[in-house]
């Protein structure tokens, strides 16, 4: 069914005062946000809610109230001033100011309004806000004969998380039904700032590099280095589950293992995507809203950043690994605050050092504990398939698989964007319904983490036999010759696996790597310059790795046996090609 067209659509000026003009620099979250923002498409980063509005209630009501939140809210009165052609790195708040609310007045509704909301929401997001002096939330009131029935709202990142638009919404109803709001204690932005810059909010941070730091020089550059993967932008279909047998399977096993539901799901996914990529651990940025203090958990701000997990899946069995999940998760939680152009400057120096390039490529958001769009506007008793499964509109991602958590009880519904290099649609289909399957057996018994084929029918990757684990990352040699060869403009360049010279330095890990010979011809070559070439090779070629040492020599061999006659040429010059002095 179409949705129907508004009898009226009308934009209503609000104007408010009463707060206290501020200014000062920019959060953690906020400037992590705001980076995300200037870089990624509108529709990947704004956020939207959409919130019931009670029966009875006016739209001079609804407007007061929500006037109420942006006075009583810094967030919704902060803009980040900057000159063009810079990132913001500061925020002022206004004590005086006004916004607009847009109202689709219908005769009808559609069918399902709180659909018609949600398409209404997500439109809102398609275009970016201007940080400068942009409100930061997009408000349509749709009506019915002049009477709201529901708030659609986009909203910008930098202002708000979904913890905040959650706060919001509860707050904006308990205004509605003159209840009086909660004492506002939660820290403002200015103020979350301040404790950030001191003294314990610096240490915080150091160690969140220093453990982000370890997984990426020691982890495996990406989890989907396979022949397939190739790009950093993705179009990506969504695919929706929505299963009550996943669901009942999710609570047996918590109540098996005495363990949370959400770890548990986090547990299984994990494993089926290690055993799907053949890796023997799971690295995968786990947004979490940081709200673990009193003063943080009803802030109205963006405190969301990534945590990045790393849990070993060399383990016999589930409920082994489900022993370390928590730990895991734990871990990459605590280390999940940090700032953010000092998180991307470890990365280059970090990535540079290893001849790798971080790949943000698995994505894992657990939005269940709020109160999510998506859940509230599907219909939960609803005969259907088991499990359902649809397919949605395609996005551009920079990431292989993307999940979405938006519910796991009474019904386990969440969505995955997949590479189509990567995953048909029967295999994307197969991976979800392996996901469930792989709960319903692991809530009866413990499983062994070598039956998962038999247990899910996922099959893990076939790479070729020219693949190789090289310092914790598959990779395919001959696919470095060829990379390092065309970033030389023609070289002719032999990698090997070798054991690392003595003076190989600690970044260049353990066991087995690579070294690349390189017919220079003459030519001014040097290990550094080498070195350089490849690293701006490796985006979106996750089976890259550079060697470790560079070996230049004048001419390639002669003989048809290339790969001992390389070692038999005279050495021009050899090193890391790390120094860049080399």
């Amino acid at each position: 069914m179409r949705p129907k067209r508004p009898k009226s659509t009308r934009t209503v000026t609000v104007p408010y005062s009463g707060g206290v003009e501020r200014r000062g620099p920019a959060t953690m979250g906020q400037t992590n946000m705001i980076r995300c923002i200037l870089r990624d498409d509108p529709v990947q980063i704004n956020i939207h809610d959409v919130w019931p509005v009670p029966a009875g209630t006016r739209l001079e009501s609804a407007v007061d109230a929500l006037r109420a939140l942006v006075v009583r809210h810094e967030a919704l009165r902060t803009v980040f001033p900057h000159a063009s052609g810079t990132a913001p790195c500061e925020q002022m708040v206004s004590a005086e100011g006004e916004f607009t609310v847009t109202v689709l007045d219908h005769e009808h509704l559609p069918r399902e309004p709180a659909r018609y909301a949600e398409s209404v929401a997500r439109q809102a997001r398609a275009d970016r806000f201007l940080l400068d002096r942009e409100f930061p939330l997009r408000i349509s009131l749709v009506a019915l004969a002049g009477a709201p029935v529901h708030v659609a709202l986009a909203a910008s990142h930098a202002a708000t998380d979904g913890s905040a638009l959650a706060v919001l919404r509860e707050e904006w109803l308990l205004l509605l039904a003159g209840e009086p709001l909660p004492p506002l204690t939660a820290l403002a932005p200015l103020d979350l700032a301040a404790e950030e810059a001191a003294p314990a909010g610096l240490r915080k941070s150091e160690a969140s590099l220093r453990y982000w730091e370890r997984i990426i020089r020691t982890g495996p550059q990406a989890m989907f280095a396979e022949p397939g993967a190739t790009g950093t932008d993705v179009r990506v279909p969504q695919l929706t589950l929505r299963s009550r047998r996943g669901a009942r399977a999710l609570a047996l096993v918590a109540e098996r293992t005495g363990s949370l539901p959400s770890t548990v799901l986090l547990t299984a996914w994990c494993a089926l995507i290690a055993h799907r990529t053949d890796q023997t651990a799971c690295v995968a940025a786990v947004p979490t809203s940081n709200r673990y203090t009193p003063r943080l958990a009803r802030s109205v701000n963006t405190v969301s950043q990534d945590a990045l997990l790393s849990l070993d899946v060399q383990v016999p069995s589930f409920d082994a690994l489900l022993s370390k999940a928590w730990g895991a998760a734990l871990n990459a939680y605590r280390h999940s605050q940090f700032d953010s152009l000092s998180l991307w400057e470890m990365i280059g120096r970090t990535t540079v050092e290893r001849g790798s390039h971080f790949a943000r490529d698995i994505v894992f958001n657990d939005v269940s504990t709020l109160p999510a769009t998506l859940a509230t506007a599907t219909a939960q008793d609803a005969a259907g398939p088991e499990p359902e499964l649809c397919w949605g509109q395609e996005q551009v991602l920079p990431t292989r698989v993307l999940t979405f958590v938006y519910q796991t009880a009474p019904m386990l519904h969440l969505s995955i964007w997949a590479d189509p290099a990567l995953f048909t649609r029967d295999e994307a289909e197969g991976f979800l319904t392996g996901l469930v399957q792989l709960l319903e057996a692991v809530g009866e018994e413990d499983v062994k983490l070598t039956s998962l084929t038999e247990v899910t029918g996922v099959r893990p990757v076939e790479r070729g036999a020219d693949w190789r684990r090289v310092d914790g990352c598959w990779i395919s040699p001959p696919a470095v010759a060829d990379a390092l060869s065309q970033a030389l403009e023609g070289l002719p360049v032999h990698v090997t696996m070798e054991a690392p010279p003595e003076d190989t330095p600690p970044e260049g890990g353990g066991g087995p790597g690579l070294t690349a010979f390189i017919a220079s011809g003459g030519s001014p070559l040097t290990p550094a310059k080498a070195h350089t070439a490849l690293m701006g090779a490796l985006p979106g070629r996750p089976g890259l790795l550079a060697p470790r040492r560079y070996v230049i020599v004048q001419d390639p061999p002669a003989e048809a046996d290339r790969s001992s006659a390389w070692l038999r040429q005279q050495i021009l010059m050899e090193g890391t090609g790390r120094d860049r002095r080399m």
